[in-house]
């Protein structure tokens, strides 16, 4: 059954934690938790202090992704507030070290690409990942349009023999789902789609409810 992951960017901030109640009371699987230093993306979110008083309200998991030029300056941080798993981005360097640091900390430990980054980047964590995220759009504003060239990375990874967690991140709708977990996908993060929905509860049942029968590899 694939994973929704509502991302609160999306979320009314001055209610944040009536958002957050209402993706718990629909049944979502994980909270998604976007984290920007407004250097390695043209924006500024979230803090550890977010993520601690997250853990504290909420049992969901808390899907923590770094999105920062300097994302060792924060990590600790993070896992100590509570994260249940942590992506940092291949494009930042120094991900085996980083990656290291999450998997002793007992949580999921991830490597993000963004859309213009091939999926061989992350093919050396391949090993040491127990997810990778395939943004499908420009990290770092809600709202995008899927970029359909990165389906394709799902799939690579899927055929380079990954059997971990896949993550897609950006322009994710329920009408484009199905095509994505043809390719692999076992994670879907959710923003616009979910929190602008009335009825968020009825459209995780039925994205829960989608059977895929995945091709061989």
């Amino acid at each position: 059954m694939i994973k929704i992951a509502p991302s609160i960017l999306a979320a009314d901030p001055l209610n944040l934690e009536r958002d957050v109640q209402r993706a718990v009371d629909a049944g979502c699987d994980w909270i998604h938790v976007d984290v920007m230093d407004a250097h390695f993306v043209p924006n500024l979110a979230y803090t550890p202090d977010v993520v601690r008083r997250l853990k504290e309200t909420f049992s969901l998991p808390l899907d923590v992704h770094l999105m920062m030029d300097h994302p060792d300056s924060l990590l600790n941080a993070f896992l100590d507030a509570g994260a249940s798993g942590v992506t940092v981005h291949a494009e930042t360097g120094n991900v085996t070290e980083l990656l290291k640091t999450i998997r002793k900390a007992g949580v999921l430990a991830g490597v993000a690409i963004r859309p213009g980054t091939p999926a061989e980047a992350v093919l050396p964590y391949l090993q040491d990942a127990g997810m990778i995220l395939c943004m499908t759009v420009e990290p770092g504003f809600g709202g995008q349009k899927l970029d359909e060239r990165t389906i394709e990375k799902i799939e690579a990874l899927r055929k380079a023999g990954y059997t971990g967690e896949i993550e897609a991140d950006g322009g994710i709708r329920e009408d484009n789902l199905a095509g994505l977990m043809e390719k692999g996908l076992s994670v879907a993060v959710m923003g616009t789609a979910l929190f602008r929905n009335p009825d968020m509860k009825a459209a995780v049942k039925r994205m829960h409810a989608l059977q895929i029968q995945r091709r061989n590899t």
